[in-house]
């Protein structure tokens, strides 16, 4: 049988360990992961192998040859340009006589290759995707199948909404040379981009074989370090050189040559590769050791990998580390959890190493020296460096100005050297220290930086596009929790970027090789002078002038110390509204309110618009993005009645005309029910900010909703502005004769309820699966997360992005019902982990 091999991995994840090697060569268990994968191959009959490569081509060629050292036959191919996966396999299709399997070289898996293909023939397929289960299937590719094993939708890198099941792609599949014919060559096209959405479009036998086994994707260095974990217990089955012997009483695994000295402890699985010398009073656990290490006398090597040539001194202690080819660890020296110490470095005497750092090829730390970054990074940047917000963290602790000249920097490498970026803030002190750290950052890469300084993030976002800008940043102190910064980022349009921006952002900053400008190159700092008037003229162009001063509007607006008051008082001037302001004063001291003083500042504004008669209330949330109203009555508006009431008046408006508004998924059922009445439209969105944003790129879409307080009008712009929101209320009540209360009363009593189940991040993927699997025959939407409807409801129940739990959403006729549906739901997310 025939397979084609995927071996042109840069490895960028992995540096700097793969600085001076390709991804597949990097070795596990003391041979390349791409070893380990070819024995796979050859264990279930594929003897004619072809292995694309790209990158630093000739190590791979070197080590297997023409693979006759190996019992088959290679081939070799180097495309002059990046294909893609599938355009890469359609260059190789000379090589191509019959069935074929496609496999990564960079992954490790003892799969029964030989099932798959079975499975492949029987179900007659043109293409099957090798599947497996995983605990986190956040970075890779979602699928789903029927019972007979037909996929029936998959999903590339999904958000957490977008998990629909634990079952994922592992990059490997078994194809007939049919599949050619819809891949076209000399241009670059990808298996889970491309060609397998046309597949299923147009209905082919495109199907997912669930294989048992072990895989892992190799793709960053706590998964490069786990996977020899999972070595040394047994989790996988693979060939490792070398005979067992007994080291006080463990039983270990070592190669050829190998000197073993006194007293030496040993805990847990260990693999020692050939002329290993150990001394005396050594301690080993949970380590694979490369050929020809030496460990001096006294030291103790602790769930780490050490390649070819290491050396370690006496008395050192090294802990859960990578140490790459040929580095000397000097005597009583310290490397701490986390570390990765490339190729030829040198850790002198009594150096200490700290926690999670990286250590590119070449460096040498001196004796005595302490090497600590000026960022310690926690678990929570190994994590995922963006959440919902962004980027978010305590204030000077997790983001510091080193931080953010780091953040700044593998940014503009991103933008490129060149590009426009505009940078502004709120008022609060540590966001002002931020964007300087951000901006140095920034110009190092040589970008050019139009500081907007401190402005409402609306104005900001509109800036973007009138002079050219390639994206932007915000910073602000958040406004739910004091002690923490969010930085956000804007695309070229002024929304928030795409989650393939932010992991590509993200790849940067963890890979610390981000290219600088030379010095003639580093950016420059403006100030744009007109943004306000931007901003004011677009605003007054959007609006109806004329029907808001017709009405003589008398209006209360907390502006809530935010920056909105520079502007937003001169918008209301010229469109002749007599307002009662509160609060219209930057003050950095206040921008974040906690739950009971955002309620206080609305029963104050309730107050203030009953005793003064004004038309209605506004309290403008500190980022300016979000509005929540008081009728004239005095009546909070609830954000969900908000999102109804300013949609009722979107309807009545557009009465018969072919255009929609855009709520969540998890908005109540009753804005469909007027909608119907009204004849317009209701597309639904993902919760998440970014997603929502998405729609402005519907043309029919003419509202878009969150539900909490943010109204997007795309005739002005594509993101949430709570200055805008307000005139634009102002402008469809006058139209309608409307006041607050009165649309109120056409609108029906509803209730959508909430609550959150815990569900560890391991256990999401399986929940997720699980809920499908129970739905799969009733009505149900895979919007953002599962959406099932019953007993004259719905339920809806989302993985959180940035916690360990399940959001569950519920909507029925009555109160009770809905509880009840709360309750089962809950129940089952818990019977779903187990």
């Amino acid at each position: 049988m025939q397979a084609v091999i995927m071996a042109g991995g840069f490895g960028t994840r992995l540096r700097p360990i793969t600085c001076s090697l390709p991804k597949p060569m990097a070795p596990v268990a003391n041979k390349p992961v791409l070893h380990h994968i070819i024995n796979l191959l050859k264990k279930h009959g594929f003897s004619e192998l072809t292995m694309m490569l790209y990158y630093q081509t000739e190590i791979i060629t070197d080590y297997f040859e023409d693979g006759k050292n190996f019992g088959i036959s290679i081939k070799y191919i180097r495309p002059e340009s990046d294909l893609g996966t599938a355009g890469s396999v359609r260059f190789a299709s000379q090589n191509i006589k019959d069935t074929f399997l496609v496999i990564s070289g960079d992954v490790l898996t003892d799969f029964d290759l030989k099932k798959a293909v079975d499975f492949h023939k029987i179900k007659k397929a043109l293409a099957t995707m090798v599947l497996t289960r995983v605990s986190n299937p956040l970075q890779f590719g979602v699928v789903i199948t029927a019972k007979d094993g037909k996929i029936e939708r998959f999903l590339e890198k999904p958000s957490w909404g977008e998990v629909f099941s634990d079952t994922i792609n592992t990059g490997i599949y078994i194809l007939e040379p049919e599949v050619f014919d819809y891949v076209p060559k000399d241009i670059s096209f990808d298996f889970s981009k491309d060609l397998f959405p046309m597949l299923l479009k147009e209905n082919k036998t495109l199907y997912g074989y669930i294989a048992d086994g072990y895989w892992k994707d190799i793709g960053n260095h706590d998964e490069y370090r786990f996977v020899h974990y999972d070595i040394l217990d047994g989790k996988v089955k693979i060939d490792i050189s070398g005979k067992k012997i007994k080291v006080a009483q463990k039983e270990i695994v070592v190669g050829k040559n190998v000197s073993l000295g006194k007293n030496i402890k040993v805990e847990g699985q260990v693999i020692l590769g050939d002329n290993v010398s150990i001394a005396d009073n050594t301690f080993l656990s949970r380590s694979v050791i490369g050929d020809n290490v030496k460990i001096g006398q006294g030291s103790e090597v602790l769930g780490s990998v050490l390649w070819t040539g290491v050396t370690v001194g006496q008395e050192s202690r090294i802990k859960e580390n990578v140490i790459g080819t040929s580095t000397r660890i000097g005597d009583r020296a310290v490397v701490q959890v986390g570390t990765i110490v490339s190729d030829e470095c040198v850790v002198g005497d009594d150096a200490v190493v700290r926690t999670n750092l990286r250590i590119w090829p070449h460096k040498v730390i001196g004796a005595g020296a302490i090497l600590s970054s000026s960022l310690v990074w926690g678990e929570k940047w190994n994590k995922a460096l963006f959440n919902a917000h962004g980027i978010s963290g305590l204030g000077n602790i997790e983001i510091t100005p080193e931080f953010a000249a780091k953040i700044g920097s593998a940014y503009g490498a991103y933008i490129g050297e060149g590009s426009y970026i505009i940078v502004s803030r709120d008022e609060h002190p540590a966001a002002l220290m931020i964007e300087r750290g951000i901006i140095s950052g920034l110009l190092s890469a040589g970008i050019e930086v139009g500081d907007l300084r401190g402005l409402p993030i609306p104005v900001a976002r509109y800036e973007i596009g009138n002079e050219g800008e390639a994206g932007g940043i915000y910073i602000r102190q958040s406004p739910t929790d004091g002690r923490s910064i969010d930085i956000k980022f804007f695309n070229n349009k002024g929304a928030d970027i795409s989650i393939s921006q932010e992991k590509a952002i993200e790849q940067l900053f963890f890979r610390e090789d981000f290219k600088r400008a030379n010095m003639n190159s580093i950016g420059k700092i403006t100030v744009p002078a007109r943004a306000l008037d931007y901003y004011k003229t677009g605003y007054l162009d959007a609006i109806n002038e004329e029907v808001i001063k017709k009405s003589k509007y008398k209006i209360v607006i907390d502006y809530a110390h935010s920056s909105s008051s520079i502007i937003f008082p001169s918008i209301l001037g010229d469109l002749d509204v007599n307002v009662i302001s509160l609060n219209a004063f930057i003050s950095s001291s206040k921008i974040t309110k906690s739950y009971e003083e955002f309620t206080s500042s609305l029963r104050q504004l309730s107050d203030v618009v009953v005793t003064l008669t004004a038309n209605a209330g506004f309290l403008i949330d500190s980022g300016s993005e979000k509005v929540f109203l008081v009728d004239e009555k005095g009546t909070i508006v609830r954000d969900a009645a908000a999102m109804i009431a300013v949609s009722y008046l979107v309807m009545k408006i557009n009465r018969g005309k072919n255009i929609a508004i855009a709520v969540p998924v998890n908005a109540t059922s009753i804005v469909d029910d007027l909608a119907k009445q009204f004849g317009v439209k209701v597309k639904r969105t993902a919760t998440s900010s970014r997603n929502i944003m998405t729609y402005e790129k519907d043309s029919e879409v003419v509202l878009i909703c969150d539900s909490m307080g943010g109204f997007i009008f795309p005739e002005f712009q594509n993101a949430f502005d709570a200055m805008y929101a307000i005139g634009k209320i102002m402008e469809m009540m006058s139209q309608e004769n409307l006041s607050l209360s009165s649309i109120s009363k056409e609108i029906p009593y509803f209730e959508v309820l909430h609550k959150t189940v815990p569900c560890s991040w391991d256990k999401k993927g399986k929940t997720m699966r699980r809920a499908l699997e129970e739905v799969k025959d009733k009505k149900h939407e895979l919007i953002d997360g599962v959406k099932v409807y019953v007993n004259n409801g719905w339920v809806l129940f989302v993985p959180d992005s940035d916690e360990a739990l399940f959001h569950i959403w519920a909507e029925a006729k009555d109160k009770t019902t809905t509880l009840g549906l709360l309750e089962v739901y809950s129940e089952k997310i818990k019977e779903w982990q187990i």
